[in-house]
């Protein structure tokens, strides 16, 4: 890692919300002044502004080149990890809260009740206040205890979300510009528990000792450098580390790509998952978290899925919802008033069964993951539609349904036409207020549906 000099440093200071572009062409050359450096480190603020507004904050932070700030975890996705870690490692008590707040207590509310599921919210507030309440007894013997391991270091963005809530945090990682990045960062952080080792992390796993918690974000990319998603093809191999991981470690939080298939990853992991966490943030899907820990009963248990987007979230038992996929025996309405579309954690989750029974809404057809419902719903975890008519694809329903419209946001859902597709036909310039649907009901009908939003 290269240490700016003080003509750096002030440049920096400077022209940090100036166009980086701009700046490489006109600035004057400045003895002492290391310019490439400089553009490096206001491009890193810049995404870090938006991206990581905790770390821009700080005074001293030295960004990577472009590309690492682009591929690093966001602030939410790592406060998020932070949170996973802060509540498996929580006392007794937050756990049983866990559990009674899921809705799995004594006292448990029926299914059909149509209310969002705030578990994981809850619970997460409990342990972060476990986590930063100094004067509580029970929060100092939980962090005095703890210890944790980031095993593929990287950038650090995660270990130094992650390190807050352990009295004992290892960063491990081969790249030496990037270990020596990662010490002047938690350095400046104020993460005085942190150490930084240089050396491959499958080595020390193997020659470390047991710790509270262990995490992975396997590179994804093979030796030639072309993008991979398949766990098999990630550096490290974590399938071959479970075993070793479930020994070195309490529990294991493994980073994957969203485009992977969360149900045959748990197969895949034989009877080792405990937890799937599905996070998005701006209604995309950025992560994929499996939680691996021993099994607590000798018959294996299907693990609970954490669906997120930004403040929308809903956890389940999935070993009830194991046909998340199919549509159930339920009717459509007659009245059908609202049209609900959810969030791209539960599309990706596929608990559409799930949505059904906690929210009383009805999926409008086959494979078309769009749901209706006479009456309007709060805290659906997704979008939410008034619907103002309903036809077919003749000329006469879509000139009742238009009615002069020029203009209209398009989404098709099990559609024969895709989204461009239907509004060339339709002649529609895009946005304005109305809300157009194409999709396929109950019956197998392809139909419109003319909205405006919540």
């Amino acid at each position: 890692m290269t240490i700016m000099n003080d003509e750096t440093r002030e440049f920096v200071a400077m022209h940090r919300n100036e166009d980086v572009r701009e700046l490489a062409l006109k600035a004057k050359r400045v003895e002492r002044l290391d310019l490439p450096s400089a553009l490096d480190q206001i491009a890193g603020w810049q995404i870090a502004r938006k991206k990581l507004p905790q770390w821009a904050s700080c005074e001293g932070i030295v960004y990577p080149p472009h590309i690492s700030m682009e591929q690093c975890s966001s602030q939410f996705t790592a406060q998020y990890k932070s949170e996973i870690a802060q509540t498996l490692l929580a006392p007794a008590a937050t756990v049983r809260a866990r559990v009674s707040d899921s809705g799995e207590s004594d006292n448990q509310t029926t299914k059909s009740e149509p209310q969002l599921s705030d578990s994981a919210e809850s619970v997460m507030q409990t342990a972060r206040s476990a986590f930063q309440l100094s004067d509580s007894p029970e929060s100092d013997t939980l962090v005095a205890r703890s210890s944790m391991v980031d095993l593929t270091g990287g950038f650090g963005v995660d270990f130094s979300y992650l390190a807050r809530g352990f009295s004992q945090a290892t960063y491990v990682e081969r790249q030496r510009h990037l270990c020596d990045l990662a010490e002047h960062n938690m350095a400046a952080l104020g993460l005085d528990q942190a150490r930084i080792v240089c050396g491959d992390g499958v080595e020390y796993l193997r020659q470390m000792g047991p710790v509270d918690f262990i995490y992975l974000d396997p590179a994804r990319r093979d030796e030639h450098g072309s993008r991979t998603y398949a766990i098999e093809d990630c550096t490290p191999n974590v399938f071959e580390l479970r075993d070793l991981l479930l020994v070195k470690s309490q529990y294991t939080l493994v980073k994957l790509s969203p485009m992977l298939d969360w149900r045959k990853a748990v197969a895949d992991f034989d009877g080792a998952v405990r937890e799937v966490h599905i996070v998005a943030t701006g209604n995309e899907c950025k992560e994929l978290l499996l939680v691996l820990g021993q099994q607590v009963h000798e018959e294996p248990s299907a693990p609970r899925v954490f669906c997120v987007n930004d403040n929308q979230r809903i956890d389940y038992d999935s070993a009830a919802y194991t046909q998340g996929l199919r549509i159930g025996g339920k009717p459509l309405p007659e009245a059908k008033n609202y049209l609900y579309e959810p969030n791209a954690s539960i599309m990706k989750a596929g608990c559409f069964d799930l949505v059904e029974e906690r929210f009383g809404v009805t999926q409008v057809g086959p494979s078309s993951h769009l749901f209706v419902s006479a009456t309007p719903v709060a805290d659906f975890p997704g979008r939410g539609f008034a619907i103002e008519a309903i036809g077919g694809m003749n000329k006469k329903d879509i000139k009742r349904l238009l009615n002069g419209t020029k203009q209209a946001n398009i989404a098709v859902r099990n559609f024969p036409l895709t989204a461009p597709q239907l509004r060339k036909k339709l002649k529609l310039a895009d946005g304005g207020p109305v809300y157009l649907f194409g999709t396929t009901m109950q019956g197998c009908d392809h139909v419109l549906l003319r909205t405006s939003k919540i």
